[in-house]
């Protein structure tokens, strides 16, 4: 057996309270080591009675490990425990805190696991109408120009060209004016990117937290679209930006004004006086980017300050949660009591940050709920998009990434193809509809919640910023409509088959660039195939009995396999 690869913690995600009864373990191993592993339990105290015996269950297969899992009960919720490995040569070891013994370790042993008490404030609640949502995000200046009365100086034609400083008028009176248009697309959540007051046309400097930026509206009609967006059971997150200010936000702007004699001084981070915008000697957003000075969160009055905003927002004015911009450059401890002031102002309020790697250090229960599982999107794009990966590699990777959170974070991440920030989809695919069609089928039937970058949905095309960033296309006969109807239709599937929210995640076939994989929940299963390449292929081994198209109802046998036609895709219900 390679004990190398053997590894356990106490804690997320390899030890968790999945509710106040139910405690989940993992444990990893190399891959195909293991032939068996058996879970020993017991109530912690309990030094007389043997212990309880489950068998765990692989929950994912990387390229190197496979991860077992089991949940497991005891009265009081107080657990010890060990587990037993049998290697594919029949021999048997035991791990616990001592590492590996060839015998079980007696019932007095002091040695096994301690998970000592699942307190109730340590459970996470997880969002149930967050893993269910679709998610839609709006480049506000983008989107919809809905109020030419408060259009920017030199407001560009809409669609015309798009440079770094271009200003098209969109505004929050545009989204209320396309609220049926996404409400027939299906979508349940809207992502709006920064709406405060700011310099800039993408608003991330923001100089006034409390104020609606004048180019988008006004406090009155962003309530009005909060208002409007409940009505059609659509929920609605803001952009935070508290890793930096604008530089014209009132405290950097007094450190300006007073230097070192300024009250705010503490308030960022500051090399070296003089203070100016032309010679940077203060920490910012990135290097050297003069209007973002990064903001010191450990400063008890730049905490309360901006705690103060993020209950606002969500308390007074009826946002659904906070999308947080470079959350992981600000300190745990700051979002810790930011997700106090968040959850009391409202409990189902959402937390998701913009972090583009692992984040498991987030990701505990107490800080986020989520972030923008850009993983997922890079592994997208290298598979379907550039095709420079195998299907063995994506599959890996997204092995992995599933095993880095509890089970519930994982059906919330947002899986994202594209965003504000990256190429858009389309253009990774060399404006190939058909690759980004396999790309969708595979978003919208994979373990999280989808996400839909603006003007995806139409075949809006663009590479990196600002390109990516171009006007949403309305004119309906420039607009994509087999992507579109792809989009509503996937939607509609999803919703009407919860396997595909809440559902396991099993791959049955990984080859040749052809993936088939099960989502099964509560009896129901939905087996999803998918041929990312220019060839036919034979599935030759059986899938299942008796299976129903999901789009066409008809029934099929698939024990004899499955034709898969070039960059086709079948999704069945078994």
């Amino acid at each position: 057996m390679n004990k190398h690869a053997v590894y356990h913690i106490t804690e997320t995600p390899y030890a968790y309270g999945k509710d106040l009864n139910t405690l989940v373990l993992r444990i990893r191993t190399a891959k195909g080591d293991v032939l068996k592993c058996n879970i020993h339990y017991k109530s912690r105290y309990n030094f007389k009675d043997p212990y309880y015996v489950k068998e765990m269950k692989i929950a994912a297969q990387a390229d190197l490990y496979d991860y077992f899992e089991a949940e497991v009960s005891v009265t009081r919720n107080r657990y010890r425990y060990y587990f037993e490995l049998v290697d594919t040569s029949n021999n048997t070891i035991y791990f616990d805190e001592r590492g590996f013994r060839k015998n079980a370790p007696p019932l007095e042993q002091s040695s096994a696991f301690q998970f000592a008490y699942l307190a109730e404030g340590d459970i996470y609640k997880e969002s149930t109408w967050l893993q269910e949502s679709v998610v839609y995000q709006i480049f506000l200046e983008r989107f919809n120009n809905g109020d030419k009365s408060n259009d920017p100086k030199n407001t560009a034609k809409w669609g015309s060209p798009v440079t770094t400083n271009s200003s098209f008028g969109g505004d929050l009176q545009g989204v209320i004016e396309k609220l049926d248009y996404l409400e027939d697309l299906g979508i349940n959540l809207i992502y709006l990117t920064p709406i405060f007051k700011s310099s800039s046309n993408h608003k991330y400097n923001t100089a006034d937290y409390y104020d609606i930026d004048p180019e988008f509206g006004t406090l009155s009609i962003a309530k009005n679209l909060i208002k409007k967006c409940h009505e059609k059971g659509i929920k609605i997150i803001f952009d935070a930006v508290f890793n930096h200010s604008g530089s014209d936000f009132f405290a950097f702007k007094d450190v300006l004004d007073n230097q070192e004699n300024s009250k705010y001084k503490d308030w960022y981070f500051i090399d070296s006086y003089p203070v100016n915008t032309q010679n940077v000697t203060y920490y910012t957003f990135g290097d050297g980017i003069s209007h973002m000075p990064k903001l010191n969160t450990h400063n008890k009055d730049v905490r309360d300050y901006l705690l103060k905003v993020g209950e606002y927002w969500v308390k007074e004015i009826g946002i659904d949660g906070w999308r947080l911009d470079v959350c992981d450059e600000v300190d745990h401890d700051f979002w810790r009591a930011f997700s106090k002031v968040v959850k009391s102002a409202n409990k189902d309020a959402i937390i998701i940050g913009e972090i583009m790697h692992e984040a498991n250090s987030f990701l505990k229960g107490d800080q986020l709920d989520s972030i923008m599982n850009y993983p997922f999107k890079f592994a997208l794009v290298d598979f379907f998009g550039n095709r420079t990966i195998s299907a063995e590699k994506f599959h890996d990777i997204l092995s992995f990434n599933r095993t880095l959170y509890m089970r519930s974070i994982t059906s919330q991440l947002w899986n994202l193809i594209g965003s504000h920030d990256t190429k858009r989809f389309l253009t990774e695919c060399d404006d190939n509809a058909d690759r980004m069609k396999l790309a969708i089928i595979f978003q919208f039937c994979y373990q999280g919640v989808p996400y839909i970058y603006y003007g995806d949905e139409v075949g809006l095309n663009g590479g990196e910023d600002p390109q990516c960033r171009k006007c949403m296309i309305w004119d309906e006969g420039k607009q994509n409509k087999e992507l579109f109807n792809l989009y509503k239709t996937m939607i509609r599937i999803r919703k009407n088959n919860k396997a595909l929210i809440y559902g396991d995640y099993k791959t049955i076939y990984c080859e040749n660039n052809v993936l088939v994989f099960k989502r099964s929940y509560e009896g129901k299963s939905i087996l999803i195939a998918i041929n990312n390449s220019d060839e036919e292929y034979n599935i030759k081994p059986p899938l299942a009995s008796t299976a129903v198209d999901i789009f066409t109802s008809e029934k099929t046998q698939l024990n004899n396999g499955l034709i898969l036609e070039p960059m086709k895709f079948k999704i069945f219900k078994l």
